[in-house]
């Protein structure tokens, strides 16, 4: 848990647009299921920015303040972590070794002893229990963060810690100070008379300059950083996903296994004859919760355990990056990999296990306007599934259906299940993951877009960074920029713009500039198989992986299930704000007499699938869910743009400013921590790699 991480004079901007108290409540909500106490907002309010103020005037305003968080993502067998009030974190001016300051602020002004021989438990006015001297408090914190299973264990550091008690005097709180009082490399208090000593303190334990790289380490080390999921994949070279499972994500990895036991048998026991026991999971979750991660460890661990897995998915998109970046030959993938439709016909003999990946894309049935007769289905595609299978696993975000006939949802899964005397075993994950681990950023992006209610003006946390560009221009100037500085970035974009099939045959076709916004012309993502325009347009397979696919513009179905570092999403005239809410129009085309290629004539929608939808409301919804996908596909920073006016400003009124020093990660203002070795794919011979591509942050 972490509801914050800024430099003290960023904490400070952030409060005088009053907008810190508000998001910190926002988070612990959050995190902790229900409201923070009033008493809590006000110490931040007050004893927080008291801290951030000390620390510009001590001339650190670069040190960076880790706000209300525990010291793991692991929550303990009972009760909940316990929060340290602020981390502060740098380096030492002479050591120059990453230096962690642990605080607890403390707004009393007044403590009695509570017993004579002691100073462990005072008294504090207005307070009905005796409370613990702070120092106390700070061991056991100290204790976590430094101890065998904390996020320092094994680092070299400077490291202590300090309580603050800015409304009270030394004679005020005497005894937290004598010679009974609890002593350690964490006993200091300071008051409003030390104030002057802890200035000089903290210029004793922290330089000058900037903590960003400090900051990073730690983060990395709390388990709040994920290598991105194809990353991982290449890595292992598809063996293993390289993901430590956390918490929830384990805890499904557990059951599904154990429950395969149960009803496969042991691996390496007797088999077990006569036996047709079935089960089924239905694990749920939003973006970046892990779902693929499990679901990819899982089918490393049954394929281990010589089981029999497949692991499908409805998206060509995500197949093709795997099948690319990871290396399989076509026999290897096709043995392993699947589509939701090659179900369509009965199994001779049914699958140990079928994963089945973005199940929220099932279709009503399975049809094939190639094959119609070998590949359209006769009963609904979830059947196609479930007789597949003895133990079958879904993993699915309802908020990220995008066409009227993806019909996936728990109740679809749960009704046919049932219908064969099955209890589906259900699972949620909560813990995002991708966009930086900001779950705050993936809540403003529902809110935004009237999927659920909640605070629609965004609060830079630390973790994850957004902006709206004035055009598309200076869109694509910050997206491939940071492409060329060795980031992973792609441009998408809302489907209101025709989209041409390539002119031409083979590696000779050249495509259409489709997307039009003023005089700014682009390329949709190839309607391809293969590569276009002699190789320089890889085919739409792969376009979200291949160095190539920067110069086009992907969209939903090439976009669904992936993720870059950047990530520019242009909004186009589909969804457009009017007065407090969102309009949805659908567009038309006119056919340019000189080249009888499709232009819009009306501005809207040209998804000729979302068309087709049966009323408004589903048409609606499919498109807030689009916009839902394309605005959570980056892990460090989303850059916006709408060609309507009136939704830009909308836009830019939720953003704000982001002036903010030093939190837009662009790579100078990354430091090397957060830079991961990023391997080319080993079915690319390497030449085709466009400068600045070998690594990603």
């Amino acid at each position: 848990m972490l509801l914050l991480r800024l430099s003290a004079q960023d904490l400070l901007t952030l409060d005088e647009r009053r907008r810190m108290v508000p998001h910190l409540a926002a988070r612990y909500r959050y995190f902790r299921g229900r409201d923070v106490s009033r008493s809590e907002r006000e110490a931040w309010a007050e004893s927080l920015v008291q801290l951030a103020r000390d620390l510009v005037a001590a001339e650190r305003g670069n040190v960076e303040m880790i706000v209300e968080c525990a010291a793991t993502v692991d929550a303990p067998e009972k009760g909940e972590a316990p929060l340290i009030d602020a981390v502060l974190v740098g380096r030492h001016p002479e050591t120059h070794l990453p230096s962690f300051q642990l605080v607890e602020l403390k707004r009393w002004s007044t403590v009695t002893r509570v017993e004579a021989a002691t100073a462990e438990l005072v008294n504090v006015p207005g307070i009905a229990k005796p409370k613990r001297h702070p120092a106390l408090q700070l061991r056991n914190t100290y204790q976590l963060f430094t101890g065998d299973q904390g996020p320092l264990r094994g680092v070299t550091i400077e490291c202590g810690g300090f309580a603050y008690l800015h409304n009270a005097t030394d004679e005020s709180v005497k005894p937290l100070l004598d010679t009974l009082a609890p002593t350690g490399a964490y006993e200091r208090v300071y008051t409003q008379d030390s104030r002057d000593r802890m200035l000089a303190d903290l210029r004793e334990h922290f330089a000058e300059d900037g903590a960003a790289s400090e900051a990073e380490q730690l983060l990395l080390r709390m388990d709040l950083r994920n290598t991105p999921l194809l990353d991982a994949m290449i890595m292992s070279r598809g063996e293993d996903t390289v993901f430590t499972l956390r918490r929830q994500q384990l805890k499904v990895a557990t059951s599904v296994l154990e429950r395969a036991d149960q009803v496969l048998g042991r691996p390496g026991g007797p088999v077990r004859t006569g036996n047709d026991e079935r089960a089924v999971f239905v694990v749920t979750g939003g973006p970046g919760t892990g779902k693929s991660a499990v679901g990819l460890q899982l089918r490393a661990d049954f394929e281990a355990a010589g089981r029999s897995v497949m692991y499908a998915s409805g998206s060509r998109a995500f197949n093709g990056a795997l099948e690319e970046q990871v290396g399989y030959t076509k026999k290897e993938f096709k043995k392993r990999f699947g589509y939701f439709s090659d179900f369509v016909r009965p199994v001779e003999v049914a699958l140990d296990v079928l994963i089945c990946d973005e199940a929220h894309r099932i279709r009503e049935r399975t049809e094939d306007r190639y094959r119609k007769e070998e590949r359209t289905g006769t009963q609904p595609q979830v059947d196609d599934l479930l007789d597949a299978a003895r133990l079958t696993v879904f993993f699915l975000d309802e908020s990220q259906s995008v066409r009227p006939k993806e019909v996936g949802s728990v109740s679809l899964i749960e009704d046919a299940t049932k219908a064969r005397g099955i209890t589906p075993l259900p699972y949620r994950l909560r813990e995002e993951w991708r966009c930086g681990g900001s779950d705050a950023y993936i809540r403003w992006v529902r809110a935004v877009l009237g999927i659920e209610a909640g605070e629609t003006k965004w609060a830079p946390d630390g973790l994850m960074h957004v902006e709206v560009a004035d055009s598309p221009e200076e869109l694509e100037h910050i997206i491939k920029g940071e492409a060329e500085a060795g980031a992973t970035a792609r441009m998408v974009a809302g489907f209101c713009w025709p989209w041409t099939a390539p002119r031409g045959k083979g590696r000779a076709a050249r495509l259409e500039t489709d997307v039009r916004i003023g005089e700014w012309h682009r390329r949709w993502n190839a309607k391809s198989d293969h590569f276009c325009e002699n190789g320089a347009v890889p085919p739409s397979t792969i376009w979200s992986v291949h160095p190539f696919g920067i110069d086009q513009i992907g969209c939903v179905y090439t976009a669904q299930g992936l993720e870059w570092d950047w990530c520019g999403v242009i909004l186009g005239d589909d969804m457009v704000r009017r007065d407090d809410r969102w309009v949805y129009r659908k567009g038309k085309w006119s056919v340019d007499p000189e080249t009888k290629v499709r232009r819009v004539k009306v501005p809207g929608s040209f998804d000729m699938k979302l068309r087709e939808a049966k009323t408004t409301a589903d048409f609606e919804r499919s498109v807030r869910h689009a916009y839902h996908v394309l605005m959570t596909r980056a892990s460090r920073a989303t850059v916006l743009h709408s060609t309507d006016e009136e939704t830009q400003n909308y836009l830019k009124s939720r953003v704000g400013e982001v002036q903010i020093h030093g939190l837009r990660p662009t790579r100078e203002n990354l430091p090397p921590e957060a830079w991961f070795p990023h391997l080319p794919s080993p079915k690319r011979a390497g030449n085709d790699v466009p400068p600045g591509q070998g690594h990603i942050f």
